[in-house]
């Protein structure tokens, strides 16, 4: 199975090929083709190639459905005693795109089950060791500052 997650209007969507997504409203026309060159990760069988931060030449070529109406969100602000109400309403849009292909150069040169070696990892602290650490104070029992001191 072949799929993408791409990125648009600051969101992650997972598109796969013939199947639709709504995106943020984009401001295209209805039956135009649009190309999303923002790709972080590409998948075709059982290979994968995850972008840093995103896949170089990798793009997804998709058709505008149509632009359509998410559900109605109403907020209510309500106060007791104080005679305070406000109401307001909310519809997102959304774009609706049909997948119609993805393509990412550079998928036949990594083949199922290798993966290109990994960036080395930088140092990291240890952990549990007290080295560069001040020593903390005793803790105190619980209610010592109340307790009257007995007196001879």
């Amino acid at each position: 199975m072949k799929y993408a997650v791409v990125e648009t209007g600051g969101k992650q969507y997972v598109a796969r090929e013939g199947q639709s997504v709504e995106v943020d409203l984009l401001p295209v026309e209805v039956g135009s083709s649009i190309t999303l060159d923002s790709v972080l990760l590409a998948v075709d069988g059982t290979a994968v190639v995850v972008g840093r931060p995103g896949v170089d030449g990798a793009k997804v070529q998709a058709r505008v459905e149509g632009h359509v109406k998410g559900p109605k969100i109403v907020v209510y602000r309500y106060i007791p005693k104080e005679r305070f109400r406000r109401k307001k309403g909310h519809r997102q849009q959304y774009t609706r795109l049909k997948i119609e292909h993805i393509s990412f150069p550079g998928m036949g040169s990594v083949e199922a089950g290798e993966s290109e070696p990994a960036p080395p990892k930088p140092a990291s602290r240890q952990r549990g060791g007290t080295a560069g650490k001040a020593a903390k104070p005793a803790a105190k029992a619980p209610g010592a500052s109340r307790r009257k001191k007995a007196s001879a």
